[in-house]
């Protein structure tokens, strides 16, 4: 979709859509809703007026109001896009309504959409403070990139339904913020594509996407934007003595792919790296398919087990835009990358792996392979210098059962890693939930036979010992572990994006990193 950020009067612009956003200003909660246009713009306002008036359109988030042949506007239609309740109005509302605007026009056929920049109208001066336009400009480029996409890869009659031209307009007449603007959209271009990045790798089917594909992929996107990629297998597993991870991978025919990508901060001539200088280690788990193992899974939705390498799907993402960012941290991306497979070479619940740590596993279950690979990953990064740790990995099916769809759950070792993180949430407006892993839930991992075991001793808390187990491997390094189980893959479409893969975490991850530089 080609992108561009337009100034001039959005009642004077020439397109078959035109989409303007409205929030519902009704005070109190028994009051009925009164929408309010956010423009600045008489002559849209006028064009929507006799409409909005029934009380028909309520502004609820993502609802839509198509008027054709919009009197006073150069506009062949008028979309009118709910953003919710004004008092509570935040960015993620906007890159969503943004998203809403393009889905409601791929259905219709049009192929070119003109967005109008929210303008303060309806919006109390202390609520706009909240509301920087450099972010808004960032989320409604974001919103409208990411529901672009549809995921029907590969069926022989796609039908074209693309969005081929955005234009975002704004009236600004202020240069510094007719610049903040163009900031936020230029990096609303950038996070949108790795997002979109991310969910093309996590859609493809595994006899597709194998360990070695994601491999090339990963390095193909590094030579791209300029960061350096390392792709090992199983001689490089071998010589570090990653044993938990070469287990998991040792059922399959396809190899396993150790990827590790490096973002070096540019310095000015003659400057030198700060001293302690924070270095960051994306880990991601990378399980391009997952049978369970001897310990197989059912059949009942075995096939959606191909977006088990979500995890690694974020952090390859994250890494893209990092390199296209630019902050002054190093940052290491480090995937490990697997197929679970039942074959007679897999390992078996009862075996006992050793990791790169020199820790010893109990096997319990070849099932809870990720937090394996994990293992390994999270050592091997700290081998490489790293001094702030973070992972993503469809890890639990627990955390669905305790949290659902709607929130990643989020643990953490160190308080102020775990804030910093939180602060790179408002921003990115993906949802979390902290979750603990304190030292009283270190019973459900020990072993008889090892240094621990790699399931709970029993059902309860599960997505909890799996964290346990992980910062048995991180030591003292602030660490943030994110189980994106429940929110990586959309089973519905939603009226601002269509179902299937969600690119979750990318955003941040990415505003967690930028959040050290210097």
């Amino acid at each position: 979709m080609e992108t561009k950020l337009l100034i001039q009067d959005a009642a004077a612009s020439q397109t078959p859509m035109l989409a303007v956003f409205a929030v519902d200003i009704a005070v109190g909660k028994d009051a009925e809703p009164l929408p309010a246009l956010l423009t600045t713009s008489d002559a849209v306002t006028n064009a929507a007026a006799k409409v909005l008036a029934t009380g028909e359109f309520k502004a609820t988030l993502g609802e839509t109001l198509l008027l054709h042949a919009p009197g006073g506007l150069k506009a062949e239609r008028l979309l009118v896009v709910g953003l919710g309740k004004a008092e509570t109005l935040s960015v993620d509302e906007v890159r969503k309504g943004a998203g809403a605007a393009v889905r409601a026009a791929k259905p219709l056929g049009v192929r070119e959409v003109a967005i109008a920049f929210p303008e303060d109208h309806a919006l109390s001066d202390e609520h706009l403070e909240t509301l920087p336009c450099t972010l808004l400009s960032r989320a409604l480029v974001e919103g409208a990139e990411l529901a672009e996409s549809d995921w029907d890869t590969y069926r022989s009659e796609r039908k074209d339904r693309s969005v081929r031209a955005l234009s975002v307009i704004t009236n600004e007449s202020e240069k510094s913020t007719r610049a903040e603007i163009q900031g936020g959209f230029d990096t609303g271009l950038i996070v949108a594509a790795a997002q979109n990045f991310t969910r093309t790798l996590v859609n493809e089917p595994g006899n597709v996407l194998t360990p070695t594909e994601l491999g090339r992929r990963a390095a193909a996107m590094c030579a791209e934007v300029g960061i350096k990629c390392e792709v090992h297998s199983t001689a490089k597993l071998d010589e570090l003595k990653m044993g938990a991870f070469a287990a998991v991978a040792q059922g399959s025919n396809e190899p396993p792919a150790l990827i590790v990508m490096t973002y070096e901060p540019q310095l000015k001539k003659g400057e030198t790296a700060a001293e302690g200088a924070p270095v960051l280690g994306l880990v991601g788990k990378g399980i391009t398919f997952d049978t369970g193992g001897i310990s197989i899974k059912g059949a009942d939705g075995m096939e959606k087990m191909k977006y088990d390498m979500a995890g690694a799907g974020a952090m390859i993402g994250a890494m893209r835009a990092i390199a296209q960012l630019k902050p002054k941290v190093k940052v290491i991306g480090v995937v490990c990358s697997a197929e679970n497979m039942p074959d007679g070479k897999a390992f078996k619940p009862g075996d006992v792996v050793t990791a790169m740590s020199g820790k010893t596993i109990e096997v319990v279950n070849t099932d809870a392979e990720g937090r394996l690979v994990l293992a390994d990953g999270l050592h091997y990064a700290k081998t490489l210098g790293c001094t702030h740790l973070i992972d993503a990995a469809t890890l639990t099916g627990a955390c669905v059962v305790a949290l659902g769809t709607l929130n990643v759950g989020l643990f953490s070792n160190d308080e102020a890693t775990w804030q910093k993180f939180t602060d790179a949430a408002k921003i990115s407006g993906e949802k979390f939930w902290r979750l603990p892993c304190t030292d009283d839930y270190k019973e459900q991992i020990k072993s008889q036979i090892a240094d621990m075991r790699n399931t709970g001793a029993n059902r309860w808390g599960g997505a909890i010992s799996a964290a346990m187990f992980l910062k048995e491997f991180v030591g003292d390094t602030p660490w943030v572990h994110l189980d994106i189980a429940g929110c990586a893959w959309n089973d519905e479409s939603k009226p601002w994006i269509a179902n299937g893969p969600s690119g979750v975490a990318v955003r941040s991850i990415l505003e967690w990193a930028r959040s050290y530089s210097a």
